[in-house]
Formats: C-alpha cells, sequence, structure tokens
C-alpha cells in the first residue's frame, strides 16, 4: 500500500470567496481534514457543502497528534492541514507534523492561497523592497527590542491580537524613534483597514477610536546613516577592542558610560 499525501491548504482570512477551486476540491476529496479548531473551519465546509471528516490538530496537541496523522497517513490516506484562517505553518500549527513526514518520506502538498502577511505587504507603498517576517513578538522586552534593532533597516512584518495593538506600538515607538508602521486590520473583510502613520500618530488614533480584528503590522525600515553620537561610539569601541575586550563587554561598558541600551551599542559596533 502506498502513503497518502498531506495537502497544506490555505483558507480565507475573511473574505469565504477568498479560496481556491483547487482548495474545495481537495478539502471534497481528502479523506481528513485536520483544523486547528474543527468549529471555525466547519463554518467554510458547510458553506460550501463539504462534508468531510474533520479531526482537531491544534498548537496544544501538535506533538501528539502529528505520530497519528503520519500514521494514517502510511495507511494511504490523504489529509488535509487547515489552520483557522490563511495559511498552516505560517505561524500556525503545522511545523511539528512536517517534521515528522520529512522523516518519514510521505509525500506534502502546498496549495497556494490566502496569507495575511502577502494581502498586508500588497496593499500599501512601502520605500525600500523586500520584507523580513516575525511572526508574533518575542515575550520578553528584552529580545523585543533585539529584534527590532536588529531588524530597524528592513521592512518588518508581525502579527498582533488587537488587545496589544497599542502596547506594542508604544514599543516600536520607544526603541525606533517614531518609525512610519502600516496597520493592516481586518483583512479581505467588510470593515478593512489599512493605516499607514508614524507610530506616535497610530498610537493616538486607536487609543481614541479602539481596535478589533486580527492585525498585520509592518514597521517600515529606514537606510541607517551614522551621527555624531554613533561615531564617538564606534570611536571608543575601537580603543576597547585594541585592548582585548570582547563584544559583549564592549557593549556593556559603552552602554553604561553612555546611558544607552546594550543591543544597541551591540548592534552598531557587531562588524568591528
Amino acid at each position: 500500500m502506498s502513503n497518502g499525501t498531506l495537502y497544506i491548504c490555505p483558507t480565507p482570512i475573511g473574505n469565504l470567496e477568498d479560496i481556491t477551486l483547487r482548495a474545495l476540491r481537495i478539502l471534497k476529496e481528502v479523506d481528513i481534514i485536520a483544523c486547528e479548531d474543527t468549529r471555525v473551519t466547519q463554518k467554510l465546509l458547510n458553506h460550501y457543502e463539504i462534508n468531510t471528516k474533520t479531526i482537531s490538530y491544534h498548537k496544544f496537541s501538535e506533538k501528539q497528534k502529528s505520530s497519528y496523522l503520519s500514521e494514517l497517513l502510511k495507511e494511504g490516506k490523504n489529509i488535509a492541514l487547515v489552520s483557522d484562517a490563511g495559511t498552516p505553518v505560517i505561524s500556525d500549527p503545522g511545523s511539528e507534523l512536517l517534521k515528522v513526514l520529512a522523516e518519514e518520506n510521505i509525500n506534502i502538498v502546498s496549495l497556494a492561497g490566502a496569507c495575511a502577511l502577502t494581502v498586508a505587504v500588497s496593499s500599501v507603498y512601502l520605500e525600500k523592497n523586500g520584507f523580513m517576517f516575525a511572526g508574533f513578538l518575542p515575550k520578553k522586552d528584552k529580545e523585543i527590542e533585539e529584534l527590532l534593532l536588529k531588524y530597524k533597516t528592513t521592512n518588518l512584518i508581525i502579527y498582533e491580537a488587537p488587545s496589544r495593538l497599542i502596547a506594542t506600538l508604544k514599543t516600536i515607538d520607544q526603541i525606533l524613534d517614531n518609525p512610519n508602521v502600516v496597520v493592516a486590520r481586518e483583512l479581505t473583510k467588510f470593515y478593512e483597514e489599512v493605516r499607514k502613520d508614524t507610530a506616535q500618530n497610530l498610537i493616538d488614533y486607536y487609543e481614541s477610536k479602539g481596535v478589533k480584528g486580527e492585525i498585520v503590522l509592518i514597521i517600515e525600515g529606514k537606510d541607517e546613516l551614522f551621527s555624531l553620537e554613533d561615531s564617538i561610539i564606534l570611536e571608543k569601541a575601537k580603543k576597547l577592542k585594541k585592548e582585548g575586550f570582547s563584544t559583549k563587554d564592549i557593549s556593556k561598558i559603552i552602554s553604561i558610560l553612555e546611558n544607552i541600551s546594550k543591543s544597541q551599542v551591540y548592534n552598531l559596533i557587531k562588524d568591528l
């Protein structure tokens, strides 16, 4: 008996019409649909009169269910993996299953379709081409700062919940000194909103208006020009480097002397 195939099947991020004919066919033909939330997926299946069996596959059951799904595929079953919205694996469950299937050499077919980050990027003009997608921000303040500083010259895309939007914008404003930010909210839905402005203006706007819906944030990258202060820091770093200090120690010393963050110094001097 030959192995079955796992189909990575994108679903609409809002508007139910945003699903391909191929995806609808696959959802009808497979033996099982593995869903992030069966209740959410069932609404889509009911809309298109699809009666395929569903099972849950979410971040809390990912490791346990990956082995189970692998066994079903070895039995010749075909399975479609879907998330609540958009393309599976992109900040959604699925990577653990792909790891198991790669080790078992089981066929994986990924379908083209809806993805919130690509919809957001294609909705607004950005000064620079290209982007870095970071998913959801880390939980620790230090890790957030390091991420934002590392990619401050690149368009950085993150996902954010409405309850955290204002706090995240304030963090971005504080670390990057009021950069331009795009808030793409409720994409493809009736109340879709794509707003580009400075971080501070967006804070003022959403504090007065309130926030609803899932959000994609694009922090616009800027080319770095060394300031006089940066040049002074670099000169001090070079002297310390000649004395045998490590980059980590130099960052700590200069951060204390100049009253700036260690990560900011590190990113400035790391190529010395």
